[in-house]
């Protein structure tokens, strides 16, 4: 009777073992596949819709949902780019750039097959930075992928990638959906791409221009992701632009770099600089327009400027869609001996948590300016000093206004836009740069961004 016990127990002992191994094996499955999550509300600085945008001839987009790291959510991109096509980048200046960001600084830097054609390919929900070796690999596999399924040569295929830093991109899942991206390709797949970029967007990015030129008209028209880690040192986020000009290259790079410090580098949501920041533009040469070829040239300054406003539409939809946002913000600097000390000053209020959380609070707090002047660096002198809200003055020459009213500070304090002007009083020069409030929101987005 004993026995017969004892090996009842054992029994026992051996299912409950069997149950564990069962359950360890369920979470592992669990974990390797892509897990759900709910989408944040869409931003009350948003757009009513995405706008129009032209088709650029000689690009095709197309979107998809490969499982990256979340199931059922459009998260990868293809853009196929006709022969012929310049390229032009920006990327992240940071000292831990992800693997793709690397790849596509390489790749613009090395010898150009222009008559290939090109391709970009986009994944949202892992930012294959920080994984040492693997990144690279990942960033071949993909790209091979794209090269072998677009007859092109794979130094003309670039990647990004964005979302969660350090851990191994499934990069399989993106090379098993190239069959179905490149079946896809739409030359009105624009909107779809955008969307599939997004991580912590609450809507889709886009912006176009048009340019009367001579011989016909030339589009511009682009796409953008961003929301958090916005402190750009060369471009930021994620930003494709594809315009029909016929444009070379080294003119296009030019453009290019000298538009970037008034636009993407001229906004800020939280200070932190992304591993990931690419800004590609492309230009097919489709347009009946006649070749750019001189910078003083009229048609030069008028495709200039489009691209610039584009660029400048794309900056602040990435402001307006900062985590948690609800104010969007410029802080206009003035009267500095340098542009580079009003760009201090500038983004010393833009960024300053304290700043920020009395713009939230609706709470004009024009002392906490006074205080992030003062620690930017740059050179200011307290009784040249002048702070405003709008066209309001609120202090001047070292203390408050004799007629300041609290009332009208506050009341101007709920607009859903706002300007903070500073003027130095010290020289000519000026600087605005873009930011939005700080929200108990940004911390609930960022506290479980992984989970």
């Amino acid at each position: 009777m004993g026995k017969k016990k004892e090996l009842e127990a054992r029994i026992d002992r051996l299912k409950a073992k069997v149950r564990a191994l069962k359950g360890k094996l369920g979470d592992g499955a669990a974990a390797a596949a892509p897990a759900t999550k709910a989408k944040n509300p869409v931003s009350p600085l948003a757009p009513a819709a995405f706008p129009a945008l032209p088709v650029i001839e000689g690009v095709a987009f197309s979107a998809t949902a490969a499982g990256v790291r979340y199931a059922g959510r459009t998260d990868v991109m293809l853009a196929r780019i006709a022969p012929g096509a310049t390229i032009a980048g920006v990327f992240t200046t940071s000292a831990t750039r992800a693997a793709c960001v690397l790849d596509c600084q390489a790749k613009l830097a090395g010898t150009v097959d222009e008559a290939a054609g090109a391709a970009i390919i986009v994944n949202s929900g892992n930012a294959n930075a920080f994984t040492g070796a693997a990144g690279q690999a990942s960033v071949d596999a993909v790209t091979t992928a794209v090269a072998d399924a677009l007859g092109l040569p794979a130094h003309r295929v670039f990647s990004s990638s964005t979302g969660v830093i350090g851990e191994p991109l499934p990069h399989e899942r993106i090379v098993e959906a190239v069959s179905k991206l490149v079946t896809a390709l739409d030359a009105e797949g624009m909107e779809a791409a955008a969307r599939a970029i997004m991580t912590t967007d609450t809507f889709p990015k886009g912006a176009s221009a048009e340019i009367a030129a001579e011989g016909g008209a030339i589009h511009i028209a682009g796409i953008a992701k961003g929301s958090g880690m916005i402190a750009p040192n060369m471009a930021t986020m994620l930003v494709y632009i594809f315009t029909d000009a016929k444009i070379s290259a080294k003119l296009l790079q030019k453009m290019l770099s000298r538009q970037v410090d008034d636009t993407f580098n001229a906004i800020t949501v939280d200070s932190d600089t992304s591993t990931s920041d690419a800004l590609i533009l492309a230009a097919t040469g489709k347009s009946p327009a006649a070749e750019i070829t001189d910078l003083r040239s009229k048609a030069a300054k008028d495709f200039e400027a489009a691209l610039r406003s584009v660029m400048m539409d794309l900056a602040h939809q990435v402001v307006r869609d900062g985590e948690g946002a609800t104010k969007f913000v410029e802080v206009r600097v003035s009267g500095a001996e340098t542009v580079a000390d009003a760009h201090k000053v500038a983004m010393a209020v833009a960024n300053s948590p304290l700043v920020k959380t009395a713009l939230a609070g609706e709470d004009a707090n024009w002392g906490r300016v006074v205080a992030a002047v003062g620690k930017s660096g740059a050179k200011a002198d307290r009784d040249r000093l002048r702070i405003s809200f709008g066209d309001m003055v609120l202090a001047e020459n070292g203390a408050r206004v004799p007629d300041y009213s609290e009332e009208a500070a506050s009341a101007y304090m709920k607009g859903q836009e706002l300007v903070i002007g500073v003027d130095l009083g010290l020289g000519d020069a000026a600087k605005s740069v873009f930011t939005c409030d700080l929200t108990h929101r940004y911390i609930d987005i960022n506290a479980d961004y992984r989970s």
